[in-house]
This record gives structure tokens, C-alpha cells and sequence, in this order.
């Protein structure tokens, strides 16, 4: 593992690897023990689209792992004047001993890696969004036990998390059942792929994808740079909302995911996400735990 650029990169192993690290991670930091795993290294953070938890939980990660971390806007960088991709990553990789990037197209996250010599991590593109299923995962085991045998159903866009919660569900096990419009639906390469695994169901029906779910995830219905379709988004996603009424149809002791920011009333009512707040904010705390056992995988050279 030199980079995580997307998920699809990783073995179920090397996936577990990380979870299992993770989770000792959290256990040394709820017991006030703190080792600098990476004492002197340097992340670069470079920010082309806005964030809370990306940018706070790698910031904080690095400062309690004994690194340091640099955030650089793209509209403070070169990069973001039309300095080529390639010349950017070969200069950071001068002073950096790492790069997290989170931006708009994947390619410039694999031109990052391609012609610079760090590891770099993909902090969330249009994509995929690599971290925040790890966090996920690492949720889910923990208040699940296992993945196997689960059942997971996201109801929504098939966007980044989409495309990312697919890869993370088949490569360690779980069932996914998909429910999104006709024209809003995952990566057909991923889908082709998932299905071939006999773990992913692609449907429009929000109650088939419900049915005996272990777990539901849902994610705003227009993201990042999306906002100019909010209004045609409200239209084709009516009805595509984890409710009080449909959460019926899933486990008496579902749990309920969200990578936030939620939009209560849309993607899901203000009930059910507070009544499955503890297990959305467990969920929001472990981008930190995952994020650092990434870095300490990456950067510890």
C-alpha cells in the first residue's frame, strides 16, 4: 500500500489491516496514551473544495500522531493558477513527506501520485471518497461485531459515497442494496463489478433496497458544486428519504449512517436522524481514528 487513492486499490486485507490499527488507535487515545508514530513528518493538505471533517480530523490526526500538518487552499497554491498537476506534485514531494488532496476530478488525485514520489491520500473526489468508508467500516464493526452475513441499503445519489460504500460492502462481505433514480445511478464499471460478486443490487425501488437491511446510509441529494441543480435534484430524488415510515422495513436494531453534512427533511427527517444520532456522530468521530491509521500505514517510512 503506497497511496490510498480509492478503495478499489486495496485488498479485503489491507482494508482490515487499516480498521484493525483504527481501532487500537482509538483505544491509546481513550486511554490518554500518546505515541508520536509519526514525530517529524509533514502532510501537505491541499483544499479545492471546503470541508469540516476532512480538514479538522487530519489536522488534529497528524498533531496527535507527532506530525505536522499544512493547509494549503488551492486558491493560495500555484495549482490553482494552472500550474500543471505533475510540476506541483514533484515540488512537494521536495518538502513534504506526504499529500492529502481533496478536489473535484480523480485524475488529479492519481497525477498526485503518478509523478510525485510521496504517498498521497484521497481526501474526497466526484469519484470516490475512500476515507470516509473506512470510518464507516470501522463503525459498523463496532456496533455489528462483523460484516459478515450484513445487509447495508443506500438510499440517494449514486455519487462518491455511493460508488466508494460499494467497493467497501463487497470487499468485506456485506450485502449492498443501492436504491437511486434512473438517472442518478453509481459507476457503471463499479456496478458491473459489485454484481459480479453476487453482493450488490442496483434498484429504483427505495422499500425493495430497505428490506432486512442491517444498516442504512443515506448522503444529501446535491453536493458539493452542485448546488445550480438543487431545485431539478428536489424533484428527481422525492421519496428517495430515509423516513420513519420506510425505516420499518430494515432490522428492528438497524443503524443509521450519514457522512454529513445532512439536510434533515430531505435525504432523511429530523426523527430518524436523531434517533440514530449517537451512531451518525460514533461514525463523524472515526474519519479521525481511520484517517490516522492510514497516515501512520503511509507515512511511517
Amino acid at each position: 500500500m503506497k497511496h490510498l487513492l480509492k478503495l478499489s486499490d486495496l485488498t479485503r486485507e489491507e482494508i482490515l489491516s487499516i480498521l484493525n490499527l483504527g481501532d487500537q488507535l482509538k483505544f491509546e487515545r481513550n486511554n490518554g496514551i500518546q505515541k508520536d508514530y509519526l514525530k517529524g513528518k509533514k502532510l501537505g493538505m491541499i483544499f479545492q473544495k471546503s470541508s469540516t471533517r476532512t480538514r479538522v480530523s487530519f489536522e488534529v490526526g497528524m498533531y496527535e500522531l507527532g506530525g505536522y500538518a499544512l493547509f494549503l487552499s488551492s486558491n493560495d497554491l500555484q495549482i490553482g493558477r494552472g500550474e500543471p498537476v505533475q510540476d506541483t506534485a514533484r515540488v512537494l514531494s521536495r518538502y513534504l513527506d506526504g499529500i492529502m488532496i481533496r478536489t473535484f476530478a480523480q485524475q488529479e488525485v492519481e497525477d498526485l501520485a503518478k509523478y510525485g514520489s510521496i504517498p498521497i491520500i484521497n481526501g474526497l473526489t466526484d469519484y470516490c471518497h475512500p476515507c470516509q468508508v473506512l470510518a464507516d467500516l470501522m463503525t459498523i464493526r463496532e456496533y455489528k461485531g462483523t460484516f459478515k452475513g450484513l445487509k447495508m441499503a443506500f438510499i440517494g445519489d449514486g455519487n462518491n459515497m455511493a460508488n466508494s460504500l460499494i467497493v467497501g460492502a463487497v470487499k468485506t462481505g456485506m450485502q449492498i442494496s443501492v436504491a437511486c433514480p434512473e438517472n442518478h445511478l453509481p459507476d457503471e464499471k463499479l456496478v458491473a463489478w459489485g454484481k459480479e460478486s453476487g453482493l450488490l443490487t442496483v434498484t429504483t425501488s427505495v422499500k425493495d433496497a430497505i428490506e432486512g437491511a442491517d444498516v442504512l446510509y443515506t448522503d444529501v441529494w446535491a453536493s458539493m458544486g452542485q448546488e445550480g441543480e438543487k431545485k431539478q435534484r428536489e424533484n428527481d430524488f422525492k421519496g428517495y428519504q430515509i423516513n420513519e415510515e420506510n425505516i420499518k422495513g430494515a432490522k428492528e436494531d438497524v443503524m443509521v449512517m450519514h457522512c454529513l453534512p445532512a439536510h434533515r427533511g430531505e435525504e432523511i427527517t429530523e426523527g430518524v436522524f436523531e434517533a440514530h444520532a449517537k451512531e451518525i456522530f460514533d461514525e463523524a468521530e472515526n474519519r479521525l481514528h481511520a484517517q490516522k491509521a492510514v497516515m501512520v500505514k503511509l507515512l511511517r517510512y
